[in-house]
């Protein structure tokens, strides 16, 4: 699998950059887009830039329900009308309903199967809802997170039913959880992680600087 991130708040040479977070995820049978960032004219400039089609994406998997990992959503949609879309089934009915208006919706309650070695946690956390994405490679499993509203513990222990968790990429908010990451080998802490020098700091070996450009095959 090949995860490329497209959207963050850092960005590397030749990229835009703003409040959000989305990746690519490709795999041999399926293209995964995980979440859309805010500005979606920014989004696919960043991808074509990359060399990835929006065009050829067959899924897109939302989060959670924040403006600065949906508000690309619209022009996702606009630009490839065929790709399925995975939300939470907490999701406001107005914004399900114009999700159906343009393409199929698929609505998560529990951890359930995405695609072959790809799966959701199902919807966690109490007063913000969010799933994550969860990874099943030959080499243990990897976790794909928004913001980890629901707390890194949460994750892991659902991740962790399906294989070893290995590492995690993308946001991890105001994670205080910090020695829950101490059996991972990859750490790539972006977006609106607020404690990323501690992180940093502790993890020197697992820690890796992610922004958009930032490739990786597992």
């Amino acid at each position: 699998m090949e995860i490329t991130v497209v959207y963050d708040n850092n960005a590397g040479r030749g990229l835009g950059k703003g409040w959000g977070f989305s990746c690519s995820i490709e795999t041999d049978e399926q293209k995964i887009l995980f979440d859309t960032g805010w500005d979606g004219g920014l989004l696919l400039e960043n991808m074509a830039a990359l060399g990835i089609d929006i065009k050829e994406y067959d899924i897109l998997l939302l989060s959670h329900q924040h403006w600065d990992h949906i508000g690309g959503l619209p022009t996702v949609l606009n630009a490839n009308p065929n790709i399925e879309v995975y939300a939470l089934a907490s999701f406001s009915k107005k914004l399900k309903n114009e999700i159906q208006k343009r393409a199929k919706l698929n609505e998560i309650n529990g951890m359930c199967k995405i695609a072959e070695g790809v799966y959701s946690t199902g919807e966690l956390g109490d007063s913000i809802k969010e799933q994550a994405l969860l990874l099943d490679t030959d080499k243990g499993v990897y976790i794909i997170s928004g913001c980890a509203h629901p707390g890194l513990p949460a994750i892991i222990e659902v991740a962790s039913s399906i294989g070893n968790v290995r590492g995690i990429i993308g946001g991890l908010h105001d994670c205080q959880d910090i020695e829950a990451m101490q059996d991972l080998e990859l750490i790539g802490a972006g977006h609106c992680t607020s404690n990323i020098d501690a992180i940093k700091e502790k993890y020197k070996k697992s820690y890796v600087h992610i922004e958009a450009g930032y490739r990786i095959t597992i």
